[in-house]
């Protein structure tokens, strides 16, 4: 628990550092460009990329800085990219999702299993659960017919491919000494005065 407190504390004081308000510009612009080749299919499910910044953000700042973020860009990205009609539920997801993922990413190396874990319980309970009970409403389908259209979707092709897709850019990332840049500066807030 006392981890946990210090991981949300420290993802906090992210938000005082201008590098990281430049890096989540950056991670800001690559998303909305990476929205602007989704592909929707049906009202039930899209693919897309511009998750990938999202997910990096929650990486390397952690859940609080990441659920903020992936917050703002659920709306910014709706807006100049509409997908369907507007349900802060959705956004609701992109910050459950941020903060899941910030959880098991924030700090701690880069791990396949780390990475099929979040993104599996992410695929459970935010897109198949709340994402099931947003689009029923939306589109008018009982819960159980619009969960059977979504469930097959998610848990055989979206979850493992999704986590290859990540690992692969963590893995990738991790090797090019981007989170040892910013990991450095994390350890450094924590260090007690000598």
């Amino acid at each position: 628990m006392k981890r946990f407190r210090e991981d949300l504390i420290s993802s906090a004081l992210e938000f005082k550092k201008l590098r990281v308000l430049c890096a989540l510009a950056v991670m800001g612009a690559l998303a909305i460009a990476l929205k602007q080749v989704s592909i929707d299919i049906g009202g039930f499910a899209s693919v897309g990329f511009s998750g990938i910044p999202n997910q990096v953000v929650d990486m390397l700042f952690g859940p609080v800085t990441g659920t903020l973020f992936g917050g703002a860009m659920d709306i910014l990205k709706f807006f100049i990219k509409p997908t369907g009609a507007f349900h802060f539920g959705y956004t609701f997801d992109a910050m459950l999702a941020a903060f899941i993922y910030g959880c098991f990413y924030y700090k701690r190396p880069v791990s396949f299993w780390r990475i099929l874990a979040a993104k599996g319980l992410i695929e459970v309970v935010v897109n198949l659960g709340f994402g099931t009970l947003w689009s029923a409403q939306l589109y008018g389908r009982a819960f159980l017919a619009a969960l059977r259209l979504r469930i097959g979707w998610s848990l055989l092709l979206n979850w493992p491919l999704n986590t290859a897709v990540f690992y692969l850019i963590a893995k990738g990332m991790e090797r090019a000494g981007v989170f040892r840049l910013f990991r450095q500066d994390q350890k450094a807030a924590f260090r007690s005065p000598e």
